[in-house]
């Protein structure tokens, strides 16, 4: 009985070792260590969870914190052992990618690269701050290059576009395309609003193949005749999902109803018809029906990573529980600390005057801060972006009109000084930083005040520790779904 005992304390000892072993590394680690949530640490289906999060909207809650690190194994790491010749890029876009540096494709890049060559409408979908642009640049310019000799040329009519929501975007964008076709034999035009009026009244004459545009300025050209897209056989929808949000869904509907898109696009020379690109960081579930208004959602093929729609795992995720009053004081004190180490930092904020507000403050307590907001004059919005971009001042306080697609590889520090009313705003936030090329000290600090924001911290606690993908991923275009299937059948 005795040697049975011993076996039993010996198997229960080794058990208890592998667990302990299993449970070294937090991916939650909590002001209260009892609600610590540990690598390998599972729950059942119906298993009620204990989130850190939980008390939060009772007062007596403030100053709590958990902080979310994320998985701790790499994924995908076979993917990156493909080179671009091994995808099938051109000798020639070869020779141009590895003169910037680029050794080897990302995990999207290798993955996109067939799909859209072979002219299937595509939608690719990954984290922030993985190589999406060159994911669908690349094998536009090697198509638009096969396309060309083929292609009658004439004024104002590109031969594939990129359409975004901001100008801002489409700036970004169109340096980077500038920058990879200097080299080559394709013209690349970038498209803003600001001076469309003018453009109308005196328009511009110059051979385009690839525009980069902002919706409402192309929108507004291609109307009026001045663009012209009988020419066009690659549409992409950079930052799809806000593209498709309540804000620009019916201009965007007018517009893609006047290209001749296909089920699939024939890639002969020339081509017959036009293939579509959807591109972003979040792929709302919703998204087929939202875009059946102009294409087939059937002809879509999805190119995924697992880390969609999930908290980034290299860098960590800070959730402060604060009283309203307390959050100016806290900002300054991480700020501060921020500049001590010469980290650049972003704050985001939900309104206009509490952005305006926070830059404020920062500056009457002797830091140096801009801001940007979607209701600032273009050259100035344009003009503090360089500035911080360039490093020249370490501190800008935004809206989300600078959360979506913007090349921010400086930034080690996201503050969310108001919590993202979206989840989906969340995931395009913390992608500023912790990008290809980012510090290796990037960090999330998030400020959890209201009672709807403990509400959308805990649905993302429960996530993250049922190791499921982040809640209603979807901005407002259920929403508009909802009323288009409303208006449909004479309910509004």
């Amino acid at each position: 009985m005795s040697k049975i005992r011993n076996l039993l304390n010996i198997s229960y000892c080794r058990y208890y070792c592998v667990q302990r072993a299993k449970k070294k590394v937090p991916i939650i680690s909590c002001k209260r260590p009892e609600y610590n949530h540990f690598d390998g640490q599972t729950y059942g289906k119906f298993e009620v969870i204990k989130l850190a999060s939980q008390g939060w909207l009772h007062p007596k809650s403030k100053n709590d914190y958990f902080t979310i690190y994320g998985e701790t194994k790499k994924t995908e790491t076979s993917v990156y052992k493909k080179s671009f010749e091994e995808i099938g890029l051109s000798e020639e876009l070869i020779d141009v990618v590895s003169q910037q540096g680029y050794t080897l494709p990302t995990a999207i890049q290798a993955r996109s690269f067939s799909p859209i060559m072979q002219g299937f409408n595509t939608a690719i979908t990954a984290e922030t701050g993985c190589g999406k642009t060159l994911a669908y640049l690349l094998p536009i310019l090697q198509q638009i290059a096969s396309w060309k000799p083929h292609i009658a040329e004439e004024f104002n009519s590109p031969l594939a576009v990129v359409i975004t929501p901001s100008r801002e975007l489409a700036t970004q964008l169109g340096e980077i395309a500038q920058n990879i076709s200097e080299h080559l034999n394709i013209n690349v035009s970038t498209l803003v609003g600001g001076k469309t009026k003018k453009k109308i009244i005196d328009p511009p004459i110059e051979y385009t193949d690839l525009m980069i545009a902002s919706l409402g300025a192309f929108s507004k050209l291609v109307t009026t005749g001045i663009i012209k897209i009988h020419n066009v056989h690659h549409v992409v929808l950079d930052e799809a999902d806000t593209l498709l949000d309540d804000s620009f869904i019916e201009k965007l509907v007018a517009l893609m109803k006047k290209f001749r898109i296909h089920f699939k696009c024939e890639m002969k020379a020339p081509p017959e018809g036009c293939q579509i690109t959807l591109v972003s960081a979040t792929l709302p579930h919703e998204l087929p029906e939202s875009v059946s208004a102009f294409m087939d959602p059937q002809s879509l093929r999805t190119v995924a990573t697992d880390k969609i729609h999930r908290i980034l795992p290299h860098i960590p995720h800070k959730f402060l529980r604060l009283g309203k009053a307390q959050k100016p004081g806290e900002l300054l004190k991480l700020v501060q600390a921020d500049l001590n180490l010469k980290r650049q930092v972003m704050v985001f904020s939900n309104k206009t005057s509490t952005c305006d507000f926070v830059s404020m403050f920062l500056n009457e307590n002797g830091i140096k801060c801009l801001n940007i907001n979607g209701k600032m004059a273009v050259p100035l919005k344009a003009g503090n972006m360089d500035l911080f971009k360039s490093g020249k001042v370490q501190v800008i306080s935004s809206t989300d009109v600078a959360s979506r697609g913007l090349d921010t590889t400086g930034v080690s520090h996201i503050i969310n000084y108001d919590f993202p009313l979206y989840t989906s705003d969340y995931i395009h936030r913390c992608g500023r930083t912790g990008r290809l090329g980012s510090p290796q000290d990037s960090s999330v600090t998030n400020f959890v005040a209201w009672p709807r924001e403990v509400q959308l911290v805990q649905k993302i606690e429960e996530a993250v520790r049922r190791n499921n993908e982040l809640p209603n991923v979807n901005a407002n275009i259920k929403r508009q779904i909802t009323n288009r299937i409303m208006k449909m059948s004479g309910v509004a």
